[in-house]
């Protein structure tokens, strides 16, 4: 699958020490093995000349006070909790000049300025890769998808809890509003 760098971005979702590091609170396995092919595709994208976005999950300590229902710390106790090591994206991922966006959602286009700096710079298709398949990644993805951008999930850059977890984000957005590749098969021209 080839790509215009110049209309391609990709889109690093959320590899953080909060969820990459043996330390982080909400590690996952597959979160950290994925640090590399990342780099990789970081790597190969940079030298293309195609944009890198990173995205950041960074909740405030009072975030979720008062809310009806949405509570994160609730359903995965507390995580990247603003100013905190967890919020960093992992050393083994230098971020440079690469556009660095914090949400507080799932979503990384909510309340956020990745639309408005992905429009700012002309870019159509995403190349999604990063972490929780199921979670993050997969509502970023459609997210995408409903915006009219082509979100490309990269599937051996893509981390998860569990393999099925995986499988599924994967072959839902191929189904309902993307694609998906892996790195190898990943081409800038």
């Amino acid at each position: 699958m080839t790509f215009d760098p110049d209309s391609t971005a990709v889109v690093v979702v959320d590899m953080q020490n909060g969820f990459c590091h043996p330390d982080g609170s909400l590690h996952a396995p597959e979160s950290e093995a994925v640090i590399d092919p990342v780099g990789s595709l970081v790597e190969r994208a940079r030298d293309a000349g195609a944009s890198v976005v990173f995205t950041r999950d960074v909740h405030p300590p009072e975030q979720f006070e008062g809310n009806h229902y949405y509570d994160e710390f609730e359903r995965w106790g507390e995580h990247v909790v603003e100013g905190s090591w967890e919020t960093e994206i992992v050393d083994e991922l230098p971020v440079g000049d690469a556009h660095v966006v914090d949400k507080h959602t799932y979503d990384a286009f909510y309340r956020t300025d990745l639309e408005g700096h992905l429009d700012a710079h002309g870019i159509d298709d995403l190349l999604i890769c990063g972490t929780l398949a199921n979670v993050c990644v997969l509502h970023t993805a459609g997210s995408a998808g409903l915006r009219d951008y082509r979100p490309v999930l990269v599937e051996d850059a893509i981390g998860y809890l569990e393999e099925e977890h995986h499988e599924y984000a994967t072959e839902h957005a191929d189904w309902l509003f993307g694609e998906r590749v892996f790195l190898d098969d990943v081409a800038f021209d």
